[in-house]
């Protein structure tokens, strides 16, 4: 089969006309997800961003069959729609769902869990923003350290978020998923050829997609994808898949672009200090020491 590319995409749009924000990064990853999965698609979404943009009546950004589900349960629906479908004798279809950050690491994770264990045929992807953008900017287990957000205020003695990104991906990876991977809609080639592998496995997968959000970042519209792209170079976000029990880097720079660079472009971290940046700086190294040391290049 001919590898999916920038120059091959299908012109179909299964995903548009949506209320989103401009640059919003997440309804892009949605969209080319949809392009690739294509129309026989079955979308599950929690309350989140792309329910509230995409449900608004009498508009439906999905070409195709979609559900709001409760907002703890994207795992369960997208694994009982996988069941209707198979009990009913539907074939070449796919079980999707997309939820965000705090919809997967925080209120969602049980149900993702509870797939995961039971292999069900579904595709989870956790467009991560990294907080809960919808209901106004709060700080998810997936916000990184030092982000201002309504619940981690900065200021004299916070320096917004106190802890480090919930490590999400390797939680999944725990479960002996049968295929799982980070992305960035900054490396878009990279994440269209991982939802186009996510299509043939058999099991459970898993894509874990950085995608900044504007609004929620501080940013204007125009740096989206060169922001997520600078998450990636900067050492800050990787690029990784897990599968047949083996942890893979699909990059690997000899070298990092600055830290300071990419946070100083976005609002939530301008009160950063140097010596927080520098504590960001050190999570990031002793993060990518064990992966060099123990993951496939």
């Amino acid at each position: 089969m001919e590898r999916i590319t920038a120059r091959n995409l299908t012109n179909e749009e299964l995903f548009y006309g949506h209320k989103a924000c401009g640059g919003c990064g997440e309804s892009l990853a949605v969209r080319l997800a949809m392009k690739i999965l294509g129309e026989r698609t079955f979308a599950s979404l929690p309350a989140g961003c792309m329910s509230a943009v995409s449900f608004i009546y009498p508009n439906m950004a999905f070409r195709t069959n979609a559900i709001i589900t409760p907002f703890a349960s994207t795992g369960a629906v997208a694994a009982g729609v996988a069941a209707g479908l198979q009990a009913l004798g539907i074939k070449d279809t796919y079980s999707v769902g997309f939820a965000g950050d705090g919809g997967t690491a925080d209120i969602g994770l049980q149900a993702l869990s509870g797939a995961i264990d039971r292999g069900d045929q579904i595709i989870y992807f956790c467009n991560d923003n990294e907080a809960y953008m919808n209901t106004g900017i709060q700080k998810s287990g997936l916000t990184p350290f030092g982000t201002k957000t309504t619940t981690s205020p900065a200021g004299a003695n916070l320096p917004g978020s106190t802890t480090m990104k919930k490590n999400m991906f390797e939680i999944v990876a725990a479960h002996d998923i049968a295929y799982a991977a980070t992305a960035s809609v900054g490396y878009l080639e990279d994440y269209m050829m991982k939802v186009e592998k996510a299509k043939s496995v058999k099991g459970t997968s898993y894509i874990h997609v950085l995608a900044p959000c504007p609004t929620g970042w501080g940013t204007t519209s125009e740096i989206t994808i060169s922001l997520a792209k600078e998450a990636v170079d900067c050492g800050l976000w990787y690029l990784a898949e897990y599968e047949d029990g083996e942890f893979k880097l699909n990059k690997n720079p000899k070298e990092f672009t600055p830290v300071e660079n990419y946070v100083k472009k976005q609002g939530r971290f301008k009160h950063l200090k140097d010596a927080e940046i520098k504590q960001l700086e050190a999570a990031r190294d002793k993060k990518w020491e064990k992966m060099r040391r123990n993951w496939v290049k």
